[in-house]
């Protein structure tokens, strides 16, 4: 992986065999980056993205083992108990253009991944915080805004 800081936001290149959600994981962690919008955009070997049912409160997964167009990742960084907490959600397209998507867990660059991440965290002058809490009634981790 490569990055150039502009301002609040960081250019990062991915390169071919990385993991996706850890090594964005591990640069939030070293660049200290607690808040922040990710777009990213690429080529993938394998993917594995899920869909939450709210009834049954469980993820059901689904993993993909074929060379992949990302045509959509999107998502955000916030913390929760003072960690790194990601989500994230990536569309994939095959070689037929049929289109594969939902909540990413993880997903191995073929090619390169070319991620802009805005770091709100450094320009968060009204000391506000977003953290991640539990909430018991819709199963998920929930935005919790702190002042």
């Amino acid at each position: 992986m490569q990055f150039r800081r502009f301002g609040h936001k960081f250019f990062v290149r991915m390169d071919k065999g990385e993991e996706i959600m850890s090594t964005l994981a591990n640069f939030c962690k070293n660049e200290k980056i607690t808040l922040a919008e990710v777009k990213a955009l690429g080529a993938v070997s394998e993917f594995e993205v899920g869909l939450f049912d709210i009834n049954e409160k469980k993820y059901y997964k689904n993993h993909f083992t074929f060379p992949a167009e990302i045509t959509s990742l999107w998502g955000t960084v916030t913390t929760k108990n003072g960690e790194v907490y990601l989500h994230i959600h990536m569309s994939a397209a095959d070689v037929k253009g049929n289109v594969f998507g939902g909540h990413l867990t993880s997903a191995v660059v073929s090619a390169t991944c070319e991620m802009i991440i805005h770091d709100i965290s450094e320009g968060n002058s009204n000391g506000f915080i977003v953290e991640r809490k539990f909430n018991d009634d819709i199963g998920l981790n929930l935005f919790e805004f702190v002042n």
